[in-house]
């Protein structure tokens, strides 16, 4: 069952300030009135954010060589309510030590290594964190689990698929989703063998796992396979991912800890 909008509302509205989630940007090649290659995050995705009461703050993605220091890292998030992890390219098979696929695309290492590090830091220090898409599978690739190189090799993409998602009936996602919603998927990639910790909260009609959530995890976690941004504006389901994930957030601001969980 979805909760109500006024109440997410309520929740958020209670705080002093929009509380600031922070988007790493994704690595583009080029932008329509940039010269040069640029970083970006998707409008759909800080519309979402926005409209959730949260105020979204995009960070540059430094990992120089793909190395980085995970405490600088944590300086950098000195100011977070909230972490959200978005889509983007291939996660290098290096990093759950696997081989390459034929078939990968947009990697970019450095990216790879900063966001392994903000989903580390965020899990850790209990920072609300939300990822969706790649940083769903970032998120089971830091916590040691590996992916599905390629779904055609297995269940076949789920490239520009709608499609129904079932809930797993005692995951705490259904108390935000339902038992089933219309979600919207664009990846090839999906998670195999599951992270430390994570299990699974839904799945689609042939097996692939489209959200996790986090065993014993004192912070709120949830990681989803599909785009909920693709149809937020419209959908109030996916809208209220975003309201809740932001309300965990306002909750952070108000309380100064972050002590707080998916489950009510």
């Amino acid at each position: 069952m979805v909760k109500p909008a006024d109440k997410l509302e309520e929740t958020v509205s209670m705080t002093a300030r929009r509380p600031l989630i922070v988007i790493p940007a994704r690595f583009s090649e080029h932008a329509t009135a940039l010269r040069y290659e640029a970083e970006v995050t998707a409008r759909a995705l800080v519309r979402a954010v926005y409209a959730a009461g949260g105020e979204p703050v995009v960070i540059h993605p430094s990992a120089p060589g793909a190395e980085v220091d995970i405490d600088a890292v944590r300086e950098r998030l000195w100011f977070a309510d909230g972490v959200l992890l978005p889509g983007g390219g291939d996660v290098a098979a290096r990093w759950s030590g696997q081989q390459p696929h034929p078939s990968q695309y947009g990697v970019d290492e450095e990216q790879d290594a900063f966001d392994l590090a903000v989903a580390r830091v965020a899990l850790a220090d209990r920072i609300p964190l939300l990822a969706i898409c790649r940083g769903n599978q970032i998120v089971n690739v830091a916590l040691g689990g590996d992916l599905i190189q390629d779904m055609a090799d297995t269940t076949g993409t789920h490239f520009n698929r709608v499609h129904e998602l079932r809930v797993a009936e005692d995951s705490p996602l259904g108390e935000i989703v339902g038992s089933a919603t219309t979600i919207s998927c664009y990846h090839h990639q999906c998670i195999a063998t599951l992270g430390s910790g994570l299990m699974p909260a839904a799945y689609s009609a042939d097996g692939v796992i489209e959200a996790v959530t986090l065993r014993d995890h004192d912070g709120w976690y949830l990681g989803i396979q599909w785009h909920p941004e693709d149809s937020a504006a419209t959908d109030p389901v996916q809208a209220a991912l975003f309201a809740r994930f932001v309300g965990a957030a306002a909750t952070r601001v108000r309380s100064g800890v972050d002590e707080v969980r998916l489950a009510p």
